[in-house]
């Protein structure tokens, strides 16, 4: 149950504005910033919910941004069917069990990712089977997806292996948030969890989440593909220790 109260309100209000303008300025992050300090206040499961609508919106929004998307979206589609696919299965996984048994699991893959250079793994197989790359990487998306609310993790991956400029990064990996949330939502809705009280919260969120991404991407604009695929890299490790973080702080 979300709780309505003024301060909770007012604390959901800001928590989406700083995940509204880091998504805007960099075209990505705002389940991954929004979920775990919605989390603080509620549980995963709720915090999932109350971003369902608000996450939708700003990725149509990214979609669209830049021109050309159907270039992107018409190389870069199985990765947004696979994640559909990864998606329902994650979020019957997120209804059984509880969401705290897989933010292990997400924080070990980041680390292993940013450290994969010095354990000798390596990823230079991706360009050379996308397909392969796609299916993987893209159930691999939609499970996290559904489970902890990101799936950039995988994602990213692809992109940086695959050479993506800044622009298709952005409009491809929105419309695999895109295509998740919705079936992450539909899943929600048939078990009755979609009620009207998440409703009532999460349409003015998602107004005020879009409008601040709108500010968010005037910076965007202005950002190099160098110091933008630098700060991807940042945010994974930022995303990693907010994730052990929280695993111990639950147990």
């Amino acid at each position: 149950m979300i709780d309505t109260s003024f301060p909770d309100i007012v604390f959901y209000a800001a928590i989406i504005g700083f995940a509204g303008m880091i998504h805007g300025s960099l075209g990505i992050g705002f389940p991954m910033v929004a979920t775990p300090l919605l989390a603080l206040v509620t549980d995963v499961r709720t915090a999932i919910l109350m971003l369902v609508l608000p996450t939708a919106a700003i990725n149509v929004a990214n979609i669209l941004k830049g021109g050309r998307w159907g270039r992107s979206l018409a190389v870069y589609w199985p990765l947004a069917l696979y994640g559909m696919i990864g998606s329902f299965l994650g979020t019957r996984l997120l209804i059984v069990f509880p969401a705290e048994l897989f933010r292990p699991v997400l924080a070990v893959m980041l680390v292993l990712y940013l450290n994969a250079e010095r354990l000798g793994v390596g990823f230079a197989w991706i360009p050379r089977h996308p397909r392969v790359a796609f299916a993987v990487f893209g159930l691999a998306a939609g499970v996290l997806a559904g489970t902890v609310n990101v799936m950039l993790p995988a994602l990213i991956i692809v992109a940086l292996e695959m050479r993506m400029s800044k622009t298709v990064i952005i409009q491809v990996f929105n419309l695999c948030f895109l295509t998740g949330k919705l079936t992450q939502g539909a899943v929600f809705a048939h078990a009755g969890l979609m009620t009207a009280g998440v409703w009532s919260v999460s349409i003015p969120l998602a107004l005020l989440g879009l409008t601040v991404m709108l500010l968010g991407m005037r910076l965007r604009d202005r950002m190099a593909t160098a110091t933008y695929r630098r700060w991807l890299r940042w945010l994974l490790a930022l995303l990693a220790g907010l994730l052990i973080l929280q695993s111990l702080m639950a147990r």
